[in-house]
């Protein structure tokens, strides 16, 4: 791994002032350019499977504001994709997929997940190529718990009950899908890595609604797998988790799971964030609100955020994705004010 950029300096446990700036969604439908593009590919599926358009959307960002990473512009989904199971995308309803049942879980390969996002390996070259040394490439995946809730439920779920009440009556059926997902996130974040990712990102979006005992058996356990299976394959893999909505079970997660970096939500207080940093490189936490506000409310943010947090190993993100009616003005102040702080 490339140890002179700026954002793996603090993923292996390094203060830097100002912190490296990066922002999850970054690439998305804020940017004028990123919609022009997602017009000219047809799908979004197709934009995600297409090399020369995947690294097109990855560095605008990197372009027009110069962040410290860029990250591959793909999607969670791509993995059941890559399983066999059916995927569309709907403009307002977000992703679609056939809800699978028990029996179909014992029939699941994933023999050849790897092999099939062969064009998602092939844009992770290109942008690393085309990128700057000092600027970090991120690849990453959803976490198992995150990925199945759309297996089971055939699309998104305000509290994820189909997939929670699935675990509760088909144990076995669950934990063998876990199991999977874990198995084969760890082999295609592998390749990510090996094809010119300088570190990825496990994005567990659902974390927050579980409870302790389904927290630590769907969420914890199965990233714990995903994480010895990736490291057994690339020893030095520098890993950060995102396990949304965690709250204070953010505390045992990075022991538990091996991440190098805790990627925060914006509900975190700073008291907790400052201990989890205390362990090591912590990431966020900014509410995508208030940049989509903009003046006071952004400015009051991010300074909070760097006069309780800069002093230690800090990656300044949001506390989730980027969100469409963002404006790129807002964009541009956070990064400025960002970049001109110093201890």
């Amino acid at each position: 791994m490339a140890t002179q950029k700026r954002m793996m300096r603090v993923l292996a446990g390094e203060t830097l002032s100002p912190p490296p700036i990066w922002m999850m969604r970054q690439a998305g439908r804020y940017l004028p350019e990123y919609r022009a593009t997602r017009t000219k590919a047809g799908s979004f599926l197709d934009l995600c499977y297409n090399p020369e358009l995947a690294t097109e959307v990855t560095l605008q960002p990197i372009r027009r504001f110069g962040f410290d990473a860029a990250i591959l512009f793909s999607d969670i989904l791509v993995v059941p994709h890559a399983l066999g199971r059916d995927l569309r995308f709907e403009e307002g309803r977000g992703p679609l997929m056939t809800p699978i049942s028990g029996k179909e879980i014992g029939r699941l390969t994933g023999d050849q997940v790897v092999a099939r996002l062969g064009p998602v390996m092939e844009a992770v070259s290109r942008i690393r190529g085309e990128l700057a040394d000092e600027t970090t490439l991120l690849g990453f995946c959803g976490a198992p718990w995150t990925v199945a809730t759309y297996m089971i439920a055939g699309h998104g779920t305000p509290d994820q009950a189909p997939a929670r009440l699935f675990a509760y009556r088909e144990p076995q059926a669950f934990a063998a899908l876990l199991d999977l997902l874990a198995d084969v996130s760890a082999d295609y974040l592998a390749a990510q890595l090996r094809a010119g990712a300088d570190a990825v990102q496990i994005f567990d979006s659902w974390a927050g609604v579980l409870d302790d005992a389904s927290f630590a058996a769907f969420c914890v356990k199965p990233v714990a797998r995903l994480v010895k299976r990736l490291r057994a394959a690339v020893p030095d893999a520098r890993i950060i988790g995102f396990p949304r909505g965690a709250g204070l079970r953010y505390r045992a997660y990075r022991a538990a799971t091996g991440v190098d970096a805790l990627a925060l939500d914006w509900s975190v207080p700073f008291d907790l964030a400052a201990e989890l940093q205390g362990e090591g490189a912590i990431q966020g936490n900014l509410d995508p609100m208030r940049l989509v506000a903009g003046g006071k409310a952004l400015a009051e943010g991010i300074d909070a955020i760097l006069e309780r947090l800069a002093g230690g190993p800090l990656v300044f993100n949001l506390g989730h994705g980027v969100t469409p009616q963002t404006p790129v003005e807002h964009v541009a102040e956070m990064v400025r004010r960002v970049r001109e702080f110093s201890r």
